[in-house]
């Protein structure tokens, strides 16, 4: 699958005529196509861009249920993920995980006590009692960088964590494995209609350098997954725009200089936003903001912005204050947009996550919510989808989104830690990985858990068509090395050249390209558009 050649014989042979088409590559348009292909239906995934490439590659990393939400009231939107949070821990291990939240409290009874209500109807809600109470010593002995002063007590509680764009990955290469069709770098370029006016297709322009041209196809249901970008697809419609464009921005540090054990929930020291800082993939993350964001989408990735970088560390120095971290110190960042259905609020961080499906002229619409949702989403576009699909689906069978993992180990010896973190993304493939692997490759990458092989097998088998697909989503380490992975370009290039057929002209473009991209948005201090 997704082996030389694929996107030119998948386009030869698009068929005219489907059961669905999808718009859009993230992580509610994935577990659309997953389910379809489960029920039976012939469904078409296309993605303007990459894979992942918008919202679902660049999220806080955790699946979680909002515990700032009950502080707005919100307790559907909280039972719901967190009750999809603990399928997520069993259907998709390894690859979503446990993550300990510390929750600092001040030393001031009536908010402790707040807090204590609070983390218990968080377990409620799951329904899953795993909460603790910690003392002061417990805290500091666990983080001994937090703010001591006027530090009280405080609570160990349990979300999750994951690497949104493999999350994404692995949901379309199983659903393309189960029969699906998906292709990336493939715009809808407009849809079409029938006699009656109702979205019965649209028209197909592949964006890739390979140049393939345009096509017409045609699909009983037409879905709109694009997240941040509905509005622009329902305008065809003549729909009035309804979402509110939210950015959450993110700082990545060095394990060195941000050292975690555990995730800290914080309070920001000017306006008592609720933020946190975690450990991911061998680094620190802390964020975010929730601010409007007023820049244009096309072809313009969002950024953290300065007055975001002033505003994050503000938070970071004031909870951590013998750090002394610095613009300096931060190795990248990233910013993803949230589409929250607009409903004025003046506070952008009061504006509800729930999720609106609905319908016009035939277009159907899914956008709201929250990541950890995206299996409630899925199946409720497909409800109201059933009247046009040739047979209805079993939407009350809990279906299993992710491949059981290999029964076998694979033959190569690696520590447990290493091989359960493989075959939470790669599943079945990991053994065939770890094979394909030249000398010296199934070794860590620096500090990292990944491994140089993935590099190779993700050019191989991931539909890479740009060098930022593989260092940004397939591979995070444009986001985890410092100065964009620079100084391992020369051996990344070893690694991948061949097995994408590119020759050493194509391969400065991409990695001028990448360089561009990674200044842009990802960067320390990100240029923008």
């Amino acid at each position: 699958m997704w082996h030389k050649g694929w996107r030119e014989q998948v386009w030869h042979d698009l068929a005219p005529q489907w059961d669905i088409l999808i718009i859009g590559g993230g992580i509610t348009a994935a577990g659309i196509l997953r389910r379809a292909v489960q029920e039976g239906y012939r469904a078409l995934l296309v993605e303007a861009a990459d894979f992942a490439s918008g919202t679902s590659s660049k999220s806080s990393k955790l699946i979680h249920g909002g515990f700032r939400y009950l502080r707005n009231k919100q307790f559907k939107v909280t039972r719901e993920s967190v009750r999809e949070r603990e399928w997520l821990l069993k259907e998709a291990r390894h690859l979503v995980t446990p993550l300990g939240f510390i929750m600092p409290c001040p030393d001031d009874l009536h908010i402790a006590r707040q807090y204590g209500i609070g983390v218990v109807i968080y377990d409620l809600l799951a329904p899953k009692w795993q909460h603790s109470k910690l003392s002061r010593d417990q805290i500091l002995n666990c983080c001994p960088e937090l703010r001591s002063g006027h530090l009280g007590s405080g609570y160990l509680y349990f979300d999750a964590a994951m690497d949104d764009a493999r999350l994404v990955f692995r949901l379309i290469r199983e659903a393309v494995a189960g029969g699906g069709t998906a292709l990336n770098y493939t715009r809808a370029s407009q849809l079409l209609k029938n006699a009656q006016g109702e979205v019965c297709g649209a028209v197909l322009f592949d964006r890739s350098p390979s140049g393939l041209g345009e096509k017409e196809v045609t699909a009983r249901v037409v879905i709109n997954a694009t997240g941040p970008w509905s509005d622009e697809l329902r305008a065809e419609v003549g729909a009035p725009a309804r979402i509110r464009k939210l950015r959450g921005s993110h700082l990545v540090f060095s394990r060195e200089r941000l050292p975690l054990q555990r995730a800290v929930s914080l309070m920001h020291p000017r306006d008592h936003r609720a933020m946190f800082a975690i450990p991911w993939e061998g680094v620190s993350l802390i964020g975010t903001t929730d601010l409007d964001h007023t820049f244009p989408l096309a072809d313009c990735e969002p950024f953290c912005t300065a007055a975001e970088i002033n505003y994050i560390l503000e938070a970071a120095n004031y909870t951590f204050p013998s750090l002394e971290l610095a613009q300096s110190d931060v190795v990248s960042t990233f910013s993803g947009l949230r589409p929250i259905i607009n409903t004025g609020q003046a506070d952008p961080s009061k504006e509800s996550r729930a999720h609106v499906v609905w319908q016009e002229h035939g277009l159907i619409t899914i956008t709201g919510g929250k990541y950890t949702t995206f299996r409630i989403m899925t199946e409720q576009a497909l409800q109201m989808a059933a009247p046009r699909l040739p047979h209805p689906a079993d939407l009350s069978a809990r279906k299993k989104y992710f491949d059981p993992h290999p029964r076998e180990r694979a033959s190569i010896e690696l520590p447990e830690e290493t091989y359960s973190y493989l075959i939470g993304r790669y599943g079945h493939e990991t053994a065939a990985l770890l094979a394909a692997a030249g000398v010296d490759e199934n070794e860590p990458i620096h500090n990292l858990t990944n491994l140089w092989s993935e590099l190779r097998w993700a050019a191989r088998t991931g539909a890479v068509e740009h060098l930022d697909d593989l260092l940004l989503r397939r591979i995070r380490l444009g986001m985890l090395l410092p100065d964009a992975a620079r100084a391992d370009l020369d051996r990344i290039g070893d690694i991948v050249r061949s097995e994408l057929d590119w020759d050493a002209q194509r391969w400065q473009a991409e990695v001028a390209r990448y360089l561009e991209i990674y200044q842009k948005a990802y960067s320390p201090a990100p240029a923008g558009c």
